[in-house]
């Protein structure tokens, strides 16, 4: 039986039509910090730099290090993705590139909502469900988390997200699609350069006309990859659970993604 009540059919509805009151709980970004990027405002009206920090964390911020080098790799790794994803059709917030550490984009209303996609189960649903490591879904999963730092980013079902006022209904359905059709152009890549792409976290947000973009970094530290049929990491999880050296890790991934960084 799938999730939807049937064993090989597709929902004709994803979501009960509900009435959403406005505003929603978001807001234009000013310049801001985070864990590994800051934000600041762009030259021009509606764009911004990110720009990638060496910090690296983990648990919440409860494990943290700086590695001089891994911002301009995770730099490296996301224009090259970002534009991946444009030229097949995925609509990002990527302007254009900027320095070895920058990027410009476009400014965006941010929804408070991690989207992951998962191909293999692995990390949190392991964990949450039994589910044993490494398992494939016979199709990708797409689950919500609220972005929330005070209680640790919850997992949340759509209804949860329109009670809220987190996303639209209509929104969210765009939202999955882009995910999910973003998740199969990057699993073809990775699977090109010897990865399988085992999960991924995507942000999304809407510019002042009420566009919707993918936004964010997509780097080792968003995903989870690992080495084409075996379950060795290259990803955050070396730093995570010290399996291994991050740096030379990301590098590795760079250099399969044909990527040069100066100095690293």
């Amino acid at each position: 039986m799938s999730c939807w009540g049937g064993a090989l059919r597709a929902p004709p509805q994803l979501f009960t039509p509900i009435e959403v009151s406005p505003p929603l709980n978001y807001n234009f970004p000013m310049s801001y910090e985070g864990k590994a990027k800051i934000m600041k405002d762009g030259p021009t009206e509606g764009t911004m730099i990110m720009y990638f920090k060496d910090d690296v964390t983990a648990g919440n911020g409860k494990k943290k290090d700086s590695i001089p080098g891994k911002g301009k790799i995770n730099k490296a790794i996301t224009l090259k993705l970002l534009q991946l994803l444009e030229d097949n059709g995925i609509e990002t917030h990527l302007i254009e590139d900027i320095d070895e550490r920058s990027i410009l984009v476009k400014k965006l209303k941010i929804f408070p909502l991690e989207v992951v996609v998962r191909n293999k189960a692995t990390g949190s649903i392991v964990r949450r469900l039994g589910l044993e490591k490494g398992m494939e879904f016979k199709r990708p999963l797409f689950e919500l988390f609220y972005k929330n730092d005070e209680l640790h980013d919850p997992l949340i079902c759509q209804e949860h997200a329109f009670a809220m006022n987190l996303i639209y209904p209509d929104d969210l359905l765009l939202v999955r699609k882009t995910a999910l059709d973003a998740n199969e152009i990057l699993k073809e890549y990775f699977s090109g350069i010897g990865f399988d792409l085992i999960d991924i976290k995507f942000e999304f947000g809407v510019d002042e006309k009420e566009n919707i973009y993918l936004a964010d970094e997509i780097s080792p530290d968003t995903m989870r990859l690992w080495e084409k049929g075996t379950q060795v990491s290259f990803d955050k999880d070396v730093f995570r659970e010290d399996k291994a050296d991050l740096l030379e890790t990301y590098r590795e991934v760079a250099k399969r993604m044909g990527l040069k960084v100066e100095g690293i």
